[in-house]
């Protein structure tokens, strides 16, 4: 029974030590964004690029839903939603791949 609680009470602590660190993650750079209001605005642009990214990829995706899936409930908004969603995943990482691309021969270019 004492195994029980302590394993109840390990697992309690470790809910709220996620929760506190959800919490930290987002209020922290809050805290630090508050003394600086123009990096607000970096932020801003910067989730209304992923936005826009976002309705790109889910204006391409399809919204066909195979029958195995259907039983799961999911619809042809929630194919398309999904199907968006991983083409922004897919294009997010060919941009960062550019990217690394790009500054290794950039920097190559540049030193040598």
């Amino acid at each position: 029974m004492i195994l029980l609680d302590l394993v109840d009470f390990i697992l309690y602590f470790g809910y709220a030590m996620v929760v506190s660190a959800a919490v930290l993650a987002i209020g922290f750079p809050l805290w630090i964004a508050s003394k600086n209001p123009k990096s607000l605005i970096e932020t801003g642009i910067g989730l209304g690029s992923i936005l826009v990214l976002f309705l790109i990829a889910w204006l391409i995706s399809g919204s066909e839903v195979y029958p195995n899936y259907a039983e799961f409930g999911v619809d042809a908004s929630l194919s398309k939603f999904i199907g968006g969603m991983l083409n922004l995943v897919y294009l997010l990482v060919g941009v960062a791949v550019v990217g690394i691309v790009y500054s290794e021969f950039s920097k190559t270019f540049k030193n040598g």
